[in-house]
């Protein structure tokens, strides 16, 4: 194609000056690079929570690094690549403990990773107890998977190990609620507390580069404002933008449903009446923690019936014991408990069952008794055991402590599975099923609501929903825009955005 320049020599100066002044602004646009934000897990999904901020000199900051669970024959694959390279970053920040936002820093860390990790006090002692049950139960399977095979080529690996986990503890920082830290010549940082988990934060970003400041908002998992144990989320500065959870954002938890009470329904219904198990599955950290409290409160109130309570769990003592020395984190009713109980997690009755043939002899007892075991989607771990030994016999009862997703074991049996498939044998449900439903630890769309309702929507450019799934995200989206938040983007796996 040919171009011709006006001949009027005015004209053709004045042309040539707009021309060059619209090059020279491509070039300087298409030369500068934006601040970009990148979703690497937990995008329409509510596990594997890795946020990749990276500034326009190139640096690069990860909000948690989670591990996949529950997604099925894509887990593994999930959890094998990133989709960024480990030893590009240049520091990681922490929320909380939990598996699937600290699960793969290990793993990050043998790929040549080798910055610092920043966390609360309590998020480090409970992520280093996690992460080591974690090496040790893929060292295990490994080992077994190994052992049956017999094709070399199939040879399976852990993604960490012990090891791995001693060498990551070396990188923690340790930061307070409420202090302004100076990460370095970019970044500050701040923690606020969640109300999540012991030491869980919400993570405050103050990136300044080419002159201006960006303030970006982390929620990590949110907590309730009405809970047993723990002190509310905190509010926090103003933001540009935000990152927010949104497990529960189509739902409204049940604030008229006791524990106490339908735990005390239960254990009288199941272990007194009809002389049968009560199985109940629950998350090591935070989950066994509220039901030992609500059990200590039945025994304070003279309503704790005469019988053997078996934590059947390791992990669940040595988070027990973690979340014991960290008092000043309980709320104004808990601290209250402790002048007159000084163990709101101790009671007649209590038993911790330590090995595997402990667990073993257990599951053959036909002694009427009440079972806290983990996983708390009852998909893995010795409470799998125990609910085969028990669903097919009517006397018995699985009372589910949190959400389960549809996929997993605890979710089919939520949804009224008449038979489930448990270690390849298939089984008739017979024993009576329900849910502590006024248990989670995670915000409902209220709750996440009032989070975000300490800034000025207007000011606030995106809001992104991470860590639920897809048709939830779209209730919440609603929500908040009714709430005043112009632009709520739900990430895809992956998905890159410029920050502006």
């Amino acid at each position: 194609m040919q171009f011709t320049l006006p001949s009027n020599s005015i004209e053709h100066s004045f042309f040539r000056f707009k021309w060059s002044s619209n090059a020279l602004l491509i070039i300087i646009l298409l030369a500068r690079r934006f601040m970009k934000l990148s979703f690497h897990g937990a995008a329409r999904t509510v596990t594997g929570t890795k946020h990749l901020l990276t500034l326009d000199n190139g640096k690069k900051y990860l909000l948690d690094c989670g591990m996949f669970q529950g997604m099925g024959a894509e887990t593994d694959g999930l959890n094998k690549e990133f989709g960024f390279d480990p030893k590009e970053i240049t520091c990681l920040f922490l929320s909380h403990a939990h598996i699937d936002h600290s699960g793969l820093i290990p793993k990050l860390v043998k790929e040549g990773f080798s910055g610092k990790i920043y966390c609360t006090a309590a998020t480090k002692d409970l992520t280093e107890i996690l992460l080591t049950d974690s090496a040790e139960i893929q060292t295990y399977d490994a080992a077994y998977i190994n052992k049956t095979t017999s094709n070399a080529v199939d040879t399976v690996n852990p993604l960490y190990t012990i090891e791995d986990v001693a060498t990551t503890a070396t990188f923690f920082e340790i930061v307070q609620y409420g202090e302004w830290i100076k990460v370095d010549e970019d970044v500050e940082v701040l923690y606020t507390n969640a109300g999540h988990l012991i030491g869980s934060a919400a993570i405050h970003l103050k990136v300044t580069e080419n002159g201006k400041t960006t303030s970006i908002t982390f929620s990590g998992d949110v907590g309730r404002y009405r809970t047993a144990l723990l002190q509310s989320p905190a509010e926090f500065p103003q933001a540009d933008y935000i990152i927010l959870e949104s497990t529960y954002g189509d739902k409204m938890h049940d604030i008229a449903s006791n524990t106490i009470d339908n735990l005390h329904k239960w254990i009288k219904r199941t272990c007194v009446d009809k002389g049968g198990k009560l199985i109940i599955p629950a998350f090591s950290v935070g989950r066994t923690q509220e039901i030992l409290y609500s059990l200590n409160q039945l025994e304070l109130e003279n309503r704790l019936p005469e019988l053997n309570y078996f934590v059947d769990s390791p992990l669940s003592a040595k988070a027990t014991a973690v979340i014991k020395s960290y008092t000043d984190e309980y709320n104004s009713h808990l601290q209250n408990i402790l002048k007159i109980d000084e163990d709101p997690f101790q009671f007649k009755g209590l038993k911790h069952v330590e090995t595997v043939e402990e667990s073993k002899q257990l599951t053959e007892s036909k002694e009427p008794c009440v079972i806290i075991s983990a996983s708390g989607t009852a998909d893995a771990g010795r409470v799998k055991h125990h609910i085969f030994s028990c669903v097919d016999e009517e006397p018995h009862a699985i009372l589910m402590s949190g959400y389960c997703a549809a996929s997993s074991l605890g979710g089919k049996l939520l949804n009224g599975a008449n038979k489930v498939e448990i270690y390849g044998d298939s089984f008739p449900v017979l024993a009576e099923i329900g849910q502590l439903k006024s248990l989670s630890a995670h915000g409902d769309q209220d709750d996440l609501c009032r989070f975000v309702g300490c800034q000025e929507a207007e000011k606030v450019k995106t809001v992104f929903l991470v860590h639920g799934e897809y048709l939830v995200q779209q209730e919440l989206s609603a929500r908040l825009s009714r709430k005043g938040f112009e632009k709520v983007e739900m990430p895809s796996m992956h998905q890159e955005f410029v920050l502006e």
